[in-house]
């Protein structure tokens, strides 16, 4: 049964697919739109530049400027000493009796 609806949910998805292709233009068009007034193309450094170089670049100062906003805020002391618990509570005394 589960090889008939595998069967059945691929034969969809191809179809499916199928279907959107044929019925989308083509992203290279031979005609243009009214109001179409493309620039000039981009050459290999620029889309280089634009889309590999620039990402990296503006995620390293945002991973730099992380960091120096944790780095002065160090703690001299971790968390768990700041906690101050007192002896002699009813729960300690309940403790002691079990014992």
């Amino acid at each position: 049964m589960d090889k008939k609806n595998a069967l059945r949910a691929g034969a969809l998805a191809a179809g499916t697919t199928l279907m959107m292709l044929l019925m989308s233009s083509p992203a290279s068009a031979l005609t243009r739109d009214d109001g179409d007034d493309p620039g000039p193309g981009l050459s290999v450094i620029e889309t280089l530049g634009l889309f590999v170089v620039a990402p990296i670049v503006l995620y390293l100062v945002i991973a730099g400027l992380v960091m120096i906003g944790d780095k002065s805020h160090k703690k001299k002391d971790p968390t768990s000493s700041n906690i101050r618990t007192k002896s002699g509570t009813k729960a300690d005394a309940k403790v002691d009796a079990k014992a």
